[in-house]
């Protein structure tokens, strides 16, 4: 009995002690409540910011994944391969114009394809640049990928349709290059800036993406003050046109508070100027000055540019 006794009394001793009579857990939640009160809080920003300098939010979890504050994490896509490097096989035959890549898989599974005068089975083989690649017996080679970057002027539409009828930004670009490119997106007849032309279809599908896409960032002039307000209710976002859509980044131009910088990973026609326009503003001017990594440097209004390799590889990079 004594022994049993003793093996109680180490039971209870190892046990949390009990809050004492006349305590409740209200009165520990108070001490806990003053304590984190009595804390230092850091210094509050200023609402009303005069100059747009976008900055990068969120960072990433554990997993490597990117996340927005206050949201669900982003699953980024893998990057694309450098320019220049590496291809998968299927990729090179269908970049040759050959046929589609799912296609080219059977035709590799078949056995009519060769590498450097070897039959290639393989599914996910690499090739070179420098590669002798043969379908059928028949050389072939890919088509060159021409990147393009155009500042447009106001008054240029953007639809291979309506540029039938007026001027249209092809009309800026044509002489550019032999081979056919499209832009990424596009941008309304009274808006201005950036347009990016391209033949690389994969690289088109990844900057268009509504989360993980370029981002680009376009200086709006409105005919009246903005809100405070407002600048938050365009980062929280909101239905435009039957669709959701946000800004990653809001932020004041000028002290006067008609300029402001939006960045947005949407691809939507008008819709920078269409979200000022649901909140009630009137919208003067859209300039669209960066599209992911590329700013207007060296490209004058009505201008456009080859960009170098280092430029398509960070841009590949970042999609």
């Amino acid at each position: 009995m004594k022994k049993q006794n003793s093996g109680r009394a180490g039971a209870r001793s190892s046990q949390a002690p009990r809050s004492k009579p006349g305590e409740s857990r209200s009165s520990a939640n108070r001490s806990e409540s003053s304590r984190s009160k009595s804390k230092p809080k850091p210094g509050r920003k200023s609402e009303h910011k005069t100059a747009f300098k976008p900055a990068g939010i969120g960072g990433k979890s554990r997993s490597g994944s990117s996340f927005r504050k206050g949201s669900k994490p982003i699953a980024r896509q893998k990057p694309l391969a450098a320019i220049g490097g590496p291809m998968r096989l299927n990729r090179y035959i269908a970049n040759a114009g050959v046929c589609s890549r799912r296609e080219a898989d059977s035709l590799i599974e078949s056995g009519v394809v060769t590498v450097n005068g070897e039959i290639i089975v393989q599914m996910g083989y690499k090739v070179n640049a420098t590669d002798n690649v043969q379908v059928g017996g028949a050389t072939i080679r890919p088509e060159a990928r021409r990147y393009v970057l155009l500042n447009k002027p106001k008054g240029f539409g953007t639809s291979l349709a309506d540029a039938k009828a007026r001027r249209g930004v092809h009309e800026l670009v044509q002489k550019a290059c032999k081979e056919e490119i499209r832009s990424i997106d596009k941008l309304d007849r009274e808006s201005t800036g950036l347009m990016l032309f391209t033949n690389d279809e994969e690289l088109m599908v990844r900057l268009n993406h509504p989360q993980t896409g370029a981002a680009k960032l376009y200086h709006l002039i409105l005919a009246e003050r903005v809100q405070p307000n407002h600048l938050e209710q365009l980062k929280e976002g909101f239905i435009v046109d039957k669709g959701f859509v946000k800004a990653t980044e809001a932020e004041f131009a000028n002290e006067e508070r008609t300029q402001i910088g939006l960045k947005l990973t949407s691809s939507r026609s008008r819709i920078a100027r269409r979200m000022l326009e649901e909140l009630s503003y009137h919208v003067v001017k859209v300039d669209r000055v960066t599209v992911g990594p590329l700013t207007k440097k060296d490209v004058p209004r009505g201008s456009f540019r080859h960009l170098t390799d280092a430029e398509v590889n960070l841009l590949r990079m970042s999609c």
